[in-house]
């Protein structure tokens, strides 16, 4: 509510009196280069602070919590995936999209309730995406770009956040591996 950003020396980009979305409802964003899309996902998920009013999800009020429990509070409830991936290069397939439930205990509890264990969780979300298993010990960084995209759907998919922040999901992708994420 009441949400304003601006970037150090710029207008305001953001200006935003109200909104809501309810738990099941998706918000699909269109606009122009440089409109602030990126930006307001930033701030609706916390990666962000705007410049005045309240961001909450789930009941919290992000602008209340510190930085670290910003943080903590993220990765437990939102799964992102960014425009630029932000997968680890150095990383293997397989522990990139591990990563949210090594730093989140409550999404490893929601992965091992539903598939056993964190790996088969992820393993099996890949395989939907159509990564086959033989990539899963590639480093991140020899990937395709397409690859790389659904490895980081997987990711941040992973422990089933409440809240799934996509910035451009599919933009690298072809229709069928599009449909797929």
């Amino acid at each position: 509510s009441n949400l304003g950003f601006a970037w150090p020396g710029q207008p305001e980009l953001i200006d935003i009196p109200g909104f809501q979305l309810q738990p099941g409802e998706s918000l699909f964003l269109k606009g122009p280069s440089g409109s602030g899309k990126t930006t307001l996902l930033g701030l609706l998920g916390g990666v962000q602070q705007p410049d005045r009013g309240t961001v909450r999800l789930l009941g919290t009020d992000l602008g209340k919590l510190s930085s670290s429990a910003r943080d903590h509070f993220r990765v437990d409830h939102t799964g992102y995936i960014f425009q630029q991936f932000n997968l680890l290069p150095f990383l293997p397939v397989l522990e990139n999209v591990l990563l949210p439930c090594r730093f989140s205990t409550s999404r490893a509890q929601r992965a091992r309730k539903r598939h056993g264990s964190i790996e088969q969780a992820a393993i099996q979300l890949l395989g939907h995406l159509g990564i086959r298993s033989e990539l899963l010990t590639r480093r991140a960084d020899a990937l395709s770009i397409g690859q790389q995209q659904r490895v980081a759907a997987a990711r941040a998919m992973i422990g089933q956040p409440e809240l799934v922040i996509a910035d451009e999901p599919t933009a690298n992708l072809d229709s069928e591996n599009s449909r797929m994420v």
